[in-house]
């Protein structure tokens, strides 16, 4: 066999596994998501709508959505208090970028730290990836999207968009929740992640 054509054969074979990786992975995060939105306990449902939940509408998976971005560290940022949907002031501070193509356009997406939740064992290597881009208000909550991700160990973080999830008030004004920062638009449509929940505007 031709040695290019093995060699092509031999990529081909390492992205359809990667990609089966990635799917499972996708698939895990919406089975854990519906769990809890199915638990009496941990659901941002409200009562009525609870008693009627099945499971959350996804778009369908789409592993060009899942990206390998380049990390960038920005050491020495200032804190600041995120903007909430309520009076509430939350303290972050910007912890890196993640740089990357999609669809052919240049990128750049700020990752941001808790400065709360960091003081938790639980959270000390979380980061917070909150975005919105073209489908918000249509296909996607018009709030905007979130991504939870973990400090990388090296110079690339995978950012993947079939994991974007609605922030809680997307299901219920009672709670308060983080307002992606402008320079986090993303100007085109990214059909992945979580949907927009039907009856949210009866929850308001």
């Amino acid at each position: 066999m031709h040695r290019l054509t093995l060699l092509c054969i031999l990529i081909l074979g390492n992205m359809m596994a990667q990609d089966s990786i990635n799917i499972k992975k996708i698939l895990v995060f919406q089975s854990t998501l519906n769990e809890e939105f199915a638990s009496e306990e941990k659901s941002p449902l409200t009562s009525k709508d609870f008693k009627e939940f099945k499971e959350l509408d996804f778009f369908a998976i789409d592993t060009s959505y899942s990206i390998m971005a380049k990390f960038v560290r920005t050491p020495y940022e200032t804190p600041f208090i995120m903007k909430t949907t309520t009076e509430r002031e939350p303290v972050y501070v910007k912890y890196g970028e993640a740089h990357f193509t999609l669809q052919e356009k240049e990128f750049i997406l700020n990752i941001y730290q808790s400065q709360g939740l960091k003081t938790q064992s639980e959270y000390e290597n979380y980061l917070f990836l909150p975005f919105t881009d073209l489908t918000n208000g249509l296909t996607s909550y018009e709030g905007g999207r979130f991504m939870d991700l973990t400090i990388p160990e090296g110079d690339n973080i995978l950012i993947d968009f079939n994991t974007a999830y609605n922030p809680y008030c997307a299901y219920s004004s009672r709670y308060s929740c983080p307002i992606p920062p402008e320079e986090n638009h993303l100007d085109l449509e990214i059909p992945a992640g979580v949907k927009n929940y039907k009856n949210h505007e009866e929850n308001k």
